[in-house]
């Protein structure tokens, strides 16, 4: 019997998950790829990421489809990115931005892996781009993006971790 015990609880033991790591509402996120490091707002309640873009073109190379942009943050330079598009997303237009009786239709919006860099922890995360310069934060880091790198979320603490550390 103990041996059996013994077994089922080595067994189970992958499927235990590890703590998260706690971190708070806003933190500071490295994009190695465009060489910046950006505030970021931690939103549960998004499930994609998003990068404040602006001047967005899809475009094809080699027979695979494309995006060039360029950052839509204050102090940003005038250099233009391109990235591999990893797919189209549709974003749902969020409850108080439709008018009674009226049918909203999803945004699509062209999404890209990019490196980010938390903390001292580095993951590859699909974002959406769009121009958030109407918003305090040019990365919204959503569910999706904090389960890769198995964040909690303290919405009472903010820069956690400081400077990214990658």
């Amino acid at each position: 019997m103990k041996q059996l015990l013994a077994l089922l609880a080595a067994l189970a033991l992958p499927v235990m998950a590890a703590e998260p790591t706690l971190y708070g509402r806003y933190e500071y996120i490295a994009l190695p790829e465009i060489g910046e490091t950006l505030k970021a707002k931690m939103d549960t309640g998004a499930l994609t990421a998003s990068l404040s873009a602006k001047d967005i073109e899809r475009f094809t190379r080699d027979g695979e489809d494309w995006v060039r942009f360029r950052l839509a943050t204050d102090g940003a330079s005038d250099k233009v990115y391109e990235h591999k598009l990893a797919r189209i997303s549709k974003i749902k237009a969020r409850s108080d931005e439709e008018e009674e009786g009226e049918t909203v239709e999803a945004a699509r919006r062209p999404v890209v892996e990019l490196e980010m860099c938390l903390g001292d922890v580095k993951r590859t995360v699909e974002v959406n781009l769009t121009d958030r310069s109407s918003f305090n934060y040019p990365l919204l880091i959503g569910a999706k993006a904090l389960r890769e790198f198995k964040a909690a979320v303290n919405p009472a603490r903010r820069f956690t971790v400081g400077k990214p550390d990658c």
